[in-house]
């Protein structure tokens, strides 16, 4: 909508001003610069990936986090293909920070049923539906582990 139109001109101006003080370094910099990156796609297939995986990358190294790898793993399953994006979620499957966090299976699952590994891929579905607290995410999940088992979606 309109409203949104003019956030995300605000948002790239923002951004615009951060790289004329010098500061694209910073986590919030870049944190806008991938912001920035999605507004300006209107569609994910129009999402530049490769530039949103760069970015992870620096962003990995000025505030480095499991989530941040996380991210950087989808954006890289977006740019590269889903098994460089599963070799990078497969590291983080010891990370005890992560250990509760429901989007690691659920992306894991996402990246299997791309791979075509769909009994992999329904497993994970369902162990993020058993972590997440959301009753509307926990059906969402338990409604795409049905759906590897059906052959659909």
């Amino acid at each position: 909508g309109q409203s949104d139109q003019l956030l995300i001109h605000r948002g790239l101006a923002a951004l615009d001003r951060v790289e004329q003080l010098g500061g694209t370094r910073g986590p919030y910099a870049i944190q806008a610069a991938i912001a920035a990156c999605h507004a300006r796609a209107r569609t994910p297939d129009e999402t530049d990936w490769a530039r949103i995986v760069a970015l992870y990358g620096d962003l990995a190294e000025v505030g480095p986090s499991p989530v941040v790898e996380l991210n950087r793993a989808v954006a890289v399953g977006m740019a590269f293909g889903p098994a460089a994006g599963l070799e990078l979620v497969d590291r983080l499957h010891d990370e005890p920070t992560l250990r509760a966090y429901h989007l690691l299976p659920s992306i894991r699952g996402d990246l299997l049923k791309k791979l075509g590994r769909t009994e992999e891929a329904r497993g994970e579905f369902e162990r993020a539906a058993s972590m997440t607290h959301n009753a509307r995410e926990r059906s969402l999940l338990v409604e795409r582990a049905r759906a590897c088992r059906d052959g659909a979606g």
